[in-house]
């Protein structure tokens, strides 16, 4: 399933959502291709899509959920891929 959060993450003076999938990469990347979400905007485990581009996701079929949903979707499914920092963050 294709999962988007909230325009709440300020960046570049917009606002930006997370899409992701909570099957595969595969999914998320096909999807991203077939609504013009450019590759440069993959980051990791999901692409940030700015906020103008929320609604027309969300009517061609992701499932809008909260970032904490996104999350742990992305855990679940052993798909989640934090940043180096976090994770030596979390180990202290």
């Amino acid at each position: 399933m294709i999962l988007i959060d909230p325009p709440a993450v300020p960046r570049w003076d917009r606002l930006w959502s997370h899409l992701a999938s909570d099957t595969s990469y595969d999914e998320v990347h096909a999807f991203a291709a077939a609504h013009g979400i450019p590759a440069r905007g993959w980051d990791r485990d999901h692409y940030d899509v700015p906020a103008d581009a929320y609604d027309a996701l969300v009517a061609a079929g992701a499932l809008p959920v909260s970032s904490r949903e996104l999350v742990v979707a992305l855990r679940e499914a052993g798909l989640r891929r934090p940043k180096a920092a976090a994770r030596d963050r979390s180990e202290r």
